[in-house]
C-alpha cells in the first residue's frame, strides 16, 4: 500500500520590479524530483501580496502582451486608495497580484510536471521596486 507524502521546498527569486517575469520551471521541476513523488500534484505559491504565479509561453512577446494587459487593467499611475492610506506607490501592484493570484497547481505524472511544450511556470513581480521573493513548492502524492 502506497502512502501519500508531502514534501515542501522554498525557492528564492530576485526580481527587478513591476513587470519582471521569471521562468521558475526548472526550480519547480527540481523540487518535484527531490521529493521522490511519482504521482500527485505540485503547488507553487509566492509569499507576499504584490506578486503572482501562473503559466505562460515564456517568450518576450507573450510576456510583453501580458504586461500590457495588466497596465490596461490596473495602470501604475492610476488613483488608488491604497496610496492615500499608506503613502506609497504600489496600489496597482496589489490589484494586479490579486487578479493573477499567488499560486498554481500542476499535476505530476511519472515524477514529472505535466506541462505543455510551450508552457512554463512563471513568477511575475508586480511591486514597484526590486524584491527577493520566496516561492513555496509543496508536492503532494505518492
Amino acid at each position: 500500500m502506497l502512502r501519500a507524502m508531502v514534501a515542501t521546498q522554498k525557492v528564492e527569486v530576485s526580481t527587478k520590479g513591476q513587470g519582471d517575469t521569471r521562468d521558475v520551471t526548472d526550480q519547480v521541476a527540481a523540487a518535484v524530483a527531490a521529493s521522490g513523488i511519482r504521482s500527485g500534484m505540485a503547488t507553487v505559491f509566492v509569499v507576499g501580496s504584490t506578486a503572482g504565479v501562473t503559466t505562460i509561453e515564456f517568450e518576450p512577446g507573450a510576456v510583453a502582451d501580458l504586461n500590457r494587459v495588466f497596465e490596461a487593467l490596473a495602470p501604475r499611475d492610476g488613483q488608488y486608495a491604497h496610496h492615500l492610506r499608506w503613502g506609497d506607490d504600489n496600489g496597482s501592484s496589489h490589484v494586479r497580484a490579486a487578479l493573477l493570484g499567488p499560486s498554481i497547481t500542476v499535476p505530476i505524472i511519472d515524477g514529472v510536471l505535466t506541462l505543455g511544450t510551450w508552457q512554463q511556470v512563471v513568477l511575475i513581480e508586480f511591486d514597484t521596486r526590486p524584491r527577493r521573493r520566496d516561492l513555496v513548492v509543496q508536492v503532494l502524492g505518492e
